[in-house]
């Protein structure tokens, strides 16, 4: 039977006293910001942390006793395998947990924590789809219960829980919904919820560049895997939708867009540094894209939904230089560099401006050559000194390449 509204209404007592009836909070310096009205659906407080305890209890306490004691297994890039965990504790229930080796040792350390002696978690793969891959076959091999982390109406249902609170919560009309896709679990079930109760309310699912799948599948018409993506947004990287969410997507969502995985970092830091707000990069998409896409929304009543907020810590350096590298602010050049002394002298004095910090120097000094290659990393105060910086190192006869233009190279040398 198709989703319906029921299932969500019928999900939503399911989960009382298990899920959190998360606060939807109006921010002041986003509203202020975009000019809009802004509120945050804040799923980053459920007690595992994201939205997807929802989808993955709802599902595990659908099963029948057979089947809960047959165990159940899942396969996830961190968040649905926390849910899954937290639900299996609570329903006692035997629960195998594929997980890529890529997945942020934060999100491994939380799902045992939540999960105890219910679980086992086995790492395999680079992506969710080989980790999926592989919980398919211990599934048929275990007669085990696959909880799929997004293509399933009962998981569906518990994600369109968070619609029905929304609607609950807000007392003026809603003009548009942001919200993150990975999979699509969570915007096929709030597009059912707000059809049938706000259908004037344009729902707008947010993707990362670098794993477009959604956006991609709509343009084509049809669900299309990409060949590549980035993981960098591990919660919301998948190479291809799921069947049943594309269907539900392509029909009621107003659109899909995509952001940069820099802009998804740079707000990251905005919103610790002005809101103190700890979020993942899934977790900041949609506010990413409110960002970005601001006109759109002058004047409108705007939510967005903060999908979850397990980042790990030792990601931050990361995260810094990917949003400098967004905003204009670090630029990497391979240089000439004479092979003699007070060259470094002339570079700071002729080259580099007060304000310029040199963040990356690597060279290796070579007596049998008049000039060395040197790697060097520049960060600026504003973006409009790059111009002034590239000018200088031709004129000074330093510059021989640009590295940003060249990510390949770039990442072999830095």
């Amino acid at each position: 039977m198709p989703l319906n509204l029921d299932h969500i209404k019928q999900a939503q007592k399911r989960l009382q006293s298990v899920a959190s009836v998360t606060p939807l909070q109006h921010n002041t310096n986003l509203s202020q910001e975009i000019g809009a009205n802004v509120f945050l659906k804040r799923e980053d407080l459920q007690p595992v942390r994201s939205y997807k305890l929802r989808g993955a209890y709802n599902k595990i306490a659908s099963l029948s006793a057979t089947r809960q004691k047959a165990g159940v297994v899942c396969a996830s890039a961190g968040n649905h395998s926390q849910g899954v965990a937290y639900a299996c504790t609570l329903l006692k229930v035997k629960a195998v947990i594929f997980m890529p080796i890529t997945t942020p040792k934060q999100k491994v350390k939380q799902a045992k924590r939540f999960g105890g002696e219910w679980i086992e978690i086995i790492l395999v793969g680079d992506t969710f789809d080989d980790a999926a891959k592989e919980a398919q076959v211990y599934c048929q091999e275990n007669n085990s219960t696959f909880i799929h982390p997004f293509d399933d109406e009962h998981v569906m249902a518990g994600q369109g829980t968070v619609g029905l609170e929304i609607l609950e919560a807000c007392k003026t009309p809603i003009d548009y919904i942001l919200l993150p896709i990975g999979g699509g679990g969570l915007a096929a079930g709030i597009t059912i919820a707000f059809k049938a109760l706000s259908p004037s309310t344009k729902i707008i699912g947010v993707e990362p560049a670098g794993a477009s799948s959604m956006q991609t599948s709509m343009t084509n018409g049809r669900n299309t895997t990409l060949k590549s993506i980035n993981k960098f947004v591990d919660g919301a990287a998948v190479k291809r939708v799921g069947e049943k969410t594309f269907k539900i997507c392509q029909k009621l969502l107003h659109k899909v867009v995509t952001v940069p995985e820099g802009k998804i970092c740079s707000t990251m830091l905005e919103l610790y540094n002005q809101d103190a707000l700890v979020v993942e990069p899934a977790g900041a998409l949609s506010i990413a894209a409110l960002q970005l896409y601001a006109p759109e929304f002058k004047g409108k009543n705007v939510v967005c939904i903060v999908s979850g907020s397990n980042n790990d810590i030792t990601r931050m350096e990361d995260i810094k230089e990917q949003s400098l590298l967004y905003e204009g602010l670090k630029h990497y050049f391979l240089v000439e560099f004479p092979q003699r002394t007070g060259a470094l002298k002339d570079l700071i004095n002729n080259v580099l401006s007060p304000s310029d910090d040199i963040s990356y120097f690597q060279y290796i000094r070579k007596h049998n050559r008049e000039f060395g290659p040197a790697v060097l990393g520049i960060e600026l105060a504003q973006k409009t000194d790059f111009s002034p910086l590239k000018k200088k190192l031709i004129s000074n006869g330093f510059f021989k390449e640009y590295l940003n233009d060249n990510q390949e190279l770039l990442a072999l040398l830095v």
